[in-house]
């Protein structure tokens, strides 16, 4: 599948049309959970476990839980998270209902958009020529477009923040572009949400992380048009 969305599309194409007809895969289709698992490892992105749907609700002990089936299960998910195959592959095994989420800020951040928004920008950034990285679809509203991380120089002095950045507790402050970078996750397909939703690849882990200021214009570009309003100064990185 990777391959078929990296050939450059113009126009109405196939390609827009599957974009706006296409849904994530859910819980019942029939994948190789601890393939993409260790696929998304293999490619350098760390994972932990995470919390899975229970009905409605999430499957933590938490009541009312702001965000189920979309959190790890540890309070040291930062520390957790591993790349490692045999650590994973007893996770999935020992824990066949869990979701995972990966960290990002240590080999990749995550560009995440609303849905319509990124499908735009995908096709327009594919027709372009433009180098594009995995990208998945989120519970039916979200996209993710994972880049490789400016967050991890060796002198601390190098980091820049940026209006967009995002955090698990940040998350509605951010509607329309989030950045995931230190400290921040994103659900790993496979995964499964509430609601008969789930979270799929649209350009499988074997894609190389791209930079992310590649793809932030026409993010932005993107969800201006889709709001109606132009891209506000304060979406541009700001360095500290």
């Amino acid at each position: 599948m990777g391959a078929e969305f990296g050939r450059r599309t113009s126009g109405q194409s196939r390609f827009s049309q599957w974009l706006r007809t296409r849904r994530p895969k859910d819980a019942g289709d029939d994948v190789d959970r601890e393939g993409l698992l260790l696929a998304a490892a293999e490619a350098g992105l760390p994972l932990a476990p995470a919390a899975y749907p229970a009905g409605y609700r999430c499957s933590c002990d938490r009541i009312g839980c702001p965000t189920p089936a979309r959190h790890p299960v540890s309070f040291a998910w930062q520390t957790q998270s591993t790349t490692d195959r045999g650590q994973i592959e007893r996770w999935a095994r020992h824990q066949p209902e869990a979701n995972f989420i990966t960290a990002t800020g240590m080999v990749h951040d995550v560009l995440d958009v609303p849905l319509a928004a990124g499908r735009s920008a995908l096709e327009r950034l594919l027709s372009s020529g433009v180098e594009v990285g995995p990208v998945s679809e989120s519970g039916g509203d979200r996209m993710m477009f994972f880049t490789a991380t400016r967050g991890t120089p060796e002198d601390e002095d190098e980091w820049w923040p940026c209006e967009l950045d995002c955090h698990p507790e940040t998350m509605d402050e951010h509607p329309g572009l989030r950045w995931h970078c230190r400290g921040s996750y994103v659900l790993v397909p496979p995964a499964r949400l509430p609601g008969d939703l789930g979270v799929s690849w649209v350009r499988g882990p074997e894609h190389p992380l791209p930079e992310p200021l590649t793809l932030l214009e026409a993010l932005t570009d993107a969800i201006a048009q889709h709001a109606g309003s132009e891209p506000e100064t304060a979406a541009w990185p700001l360095r500290g």
